[in-house]
């Protein structure tokens, strides 16, 4: 029994005829000016919001604030800095002073627009991961907040941290770049539990 073959011989040509139709209405609107996506100016102002709460929340927006200020300052996108420092090998001093002085933008940043919080919304958190012993803790926590608050500046303690941070050492660690923002953001977590536990005792 012979199949009449003229239907199916026809589709090629009925198919033919849909793409270009598809690719007619395409072009009517605009889509023949193909154009990739260009990576965001580092130097727009952007902003920055997070999940995460307290000091974790802090410095994550502390990050992802001083790498775009940093790029900014070294002429490239964000996204080309982030590939730039996690590939293996010394990082140049440009680039760290750029990074270095980039998360301190974020906290003269932040202070200006009265996002910090105050020292004493800290403590408890920094002395949850400390090592310190029982007895050091409890002297802590005893502290008042108002005299935590008068005595200490977020800020201070910031920018200390920021400068305490090996950042030539971190940088050449780092496994690749997705996990850039992660162990930044963990070392300056580490940095700024230490620098508030540091002025903290300061006030026993």
């Amino acid at each position: 029994m012979k199949r009449d073959l003229r239907g199916v011989a026809g589709l090629p040509a009925v198919a033919l005829v849909l793409v270009a139709g598809v690719l007619g209405v395409q072009v009517a609107a605009g889509g023949g000016s193909f154009e990739p996506l260009k990576p965001a100016d580092a130097c727009a102002e952007r902003v920055v919001t997070t999940q995460s709460e307290g000091i974790e929340g802090l410095t994550e927006r502390l990050v992802l604030i001083g790498i775009n200020e940093a790029a900014c300052t070294l002429g490239l996108s964000r996204e080309a800095l982030t590939l730039e420092l996690a590939q293996p090998g010394e990082r140049t001093d440009e680039e760290i002073d750029a990074l270095r002085e980039g998360l301190k933008s974020a906290v003269r940043q932040l202070e200006e627009d009265g996002e910090l919080p105050p020292p004493s919304e800290l403590v408890n958190e920094a002395l949850d991961t400390s090592d310190m012993n029982g007895f050091q803790k409890a002297a802590i926590r005893a502290i008042p907040d108002a005299m935590i608050d008068a005595s200490l500046d977020t800020d201070d303690i910031l920018l200390r941290a920021i400068d305490d941070l090996d950042l030539r050492d971190l940088l050449a660690n780092l496994d690749n770049e997705d996990d850039l923002n992660k162990q930044i953001q963990d070392a300056v977590t580490q940095a700024v539990k230490d620098s508030l536990l540091d002025r903290l005792s300061d006030l026993l």
